[in-house]
């Protein structure tokens, strides 16, 4: 099916797309088929295999767990930087957060989600945003929940280090209040500030499993994610957020990402890729 070091058959691409499709809810069509040796073949070299059958043997087998997971790893894209599609957080900022902040002065709890966190700067770039309009957010009743199914990536963020580079989008004074400089190895990185992380708290989750959170959020982020699952997959997902989005909360997607399905009759569009509960919806 894709010629190389290691033959990759289309049986062996079969069984591992159905098997990080059972894992994760993850779509592979054949005409991936060269991503997947690509991202794979670095793991067979690893494990000293010899062949993709050897390789589907293994994940597919009753001692694979390890391996699967170290197979999503290197399957997921990880595409992610600070304050990502800005108009999302404009809208967090002058739309959603206002009103929040003032109930929570009075005591009041704000939950906000980023369902597909990657390496962190998703819900850093909220907690940010936060901060912006109440410096001490972190002595309010106000949390970010930050989940991901990758492990690697929900230890990345928690704990916090990103190069120079990776903070170019995060506004000049907000990177000098909360963020400090970690010298070594010969360059220069930043660790989020206490204050900054203490909004954060990091979990591992799968989002086509069930979700343990019992309480509902104010703003939902799902971006970029539901991409690489197919139809029926998303329209779960979907259908499964309008219950865990408080009324006049916001639901923002990916770019090219839409509501479909059952849904589409309890959120409206607010702006781009933002959704809202419809009026008279209650979670």
């Amino acid at each position: 099916m894709v010629p190389g070091e290691f033959e990759l058959s289309q049986d062996d691409f079969r069984r591992i797309a159905a098997a990080i499709h059972k894992d994760a809810g993850i779509y592979l069509p054949e005409a991936k088929a060269t991503l997947v040796y690509a991202r794979l073949a670095k793991r067979l070299r690893a494990l000293g295999l010899t062949s993709f059958r050897e390789y589907s043997d293994l994940v597919c087998g009753p001692s694979g767990a390890e391996e699967r997971r170290e197979m999503l790893a290197a399957l997921t894209t990880n595409v992610t930087r600070f304050f990502r599609e800005s108009h999302h957080f404009e809208h967090l900022k002058t739309q959603v957060l206002p009103s929040l902040l003032k109930q929570a002065v009075r005591g009041g709890r704000v939950r906000i989600w980023s369902a597909a966190c990657s390496s962190g700067q998703e819900p850093y770039s909220i907690a940010l945003t936060i901060l912006s309009l109440m410096p001490d957010a972190a002595a309010r009743d106000i949390r970010v929940l930050a989940t991901d199914i990758d492990p690697y990536m929900i230890a990345k963020g928690r704990k916090g280090e990103y190069s120079a580079d990776a903070l170019t989008d995060v506004p000049a004074e907000l990177r000098s209040k909360f963020f400090r400089p970690v010298r070594g190895h010969g360059e220069t990185s930043w660790r989020v500030a206490d204050e900054l992380q203490s909004l954060v708290t990091f979990r591992q989750l799968n989002l086509i499993e069930p979700w343990p959170m019992s309480g509902t959020f104010h703003a939902i982020f799902c971006r970029n994610v539901v991409i690489y699952f197919n139809e029926a997959t998303q329209q779960a997902i979907w259908s499964n957020f309008v219950p865990k989005l408080e009324l006049g909360g916001a639901l923002y997607l990916g770019h090219s990402e839409r509501i479909t399905g059952p849904a589409a009759a309890s959120l409206r569009s607010v702006g781009v890729s933002t959704y809202s509960l419809k009026s008279g919806e209650c979670p």
